[in-house]
């Protein structure tokens, strides 16, 4: 039980690890997914941050978050991703990542698009979380306001809090990518 003074947060909801989990490619752990093999990623870029807190409200420190997603025409670097939109050899599309003291983390990446995963069957556009503390391992998923795809996808619809998975990015206003985006996505687990 708790009081006003230490309140408890809802945890965030787990999602599946999907079907494209990285297998064939070593994880960036720079921080920056949209320079890879000598060139820029195509796409809208996407600074992403975040907090892990427990339930609490305590910062999870050096928590390790793995972060993986399509590119920007929604194909992901998998041999099972049959999907023919091309490949991105300038995208990294898997970073591995550590929280800081204050539960904090960044990656620069782009946003992904919706795709296809069978006739008729469309995801949404996502970015595959999953973060491992000292006690526990969290696999989320986090999706964008306004995707066209989000009511019909199943696997948000399941979310009980469905609204904890999705983010609105809004204009970075940065000088060197005029045309990206920030967003903050939250991570709440038990420790």
């Amino acid at each position: 039980m708790s009081d006003r003074s230490n309140p408890v947060l809802a945890r965030t909801p787990p999602q599946i690890l999907g079907p494209f989990y990285p297998i064939a490619r070593e994880p960036e752990l720079g921080g920056d997914l949209t320079c890879h093999a000598g060139g820029k990623a195509a796409g809208t870029v996407l600074y992403l941050s975040g907090r892990v807190t427990t339930v609490a409200g305590e910062p999870v420190c050096g928590a390790q978050i793995e972060i993986w997603q399509a590119n920007a025409s929604g194909r992901y670097d998998h041999p099972g991703d049959e999907n023919p939109a091309p490949l991105d050899p300038h995208f990294a599309g898997y970073g591995l990542l550590r929280t800081d003291a204050d539960g904090r983390y960044a990656i620069k990446t782009i946003r992904p698009v919706a795709y296809p995963v069978a006739p008729g069957v469309i995801r949404p556009a996502h970015i595959h979380f999953m973060v491992t503390s000292r006690m526990e391992r969290l696999v989320t998923q986090m999706y964008f306001a306004g995707d066209a795809y989000n009511d019909s996808d199943p696997f948000l619809a399941s979310a009980r809090r469905r609204d904890a998975l999705i983010v609105t990015p809004v204009p970075a206003g940065t000088g060197s990518d005029p045309d990206a985006e920030m967003a903050e996505f939250d991570i709440v687990i038990g420790a």
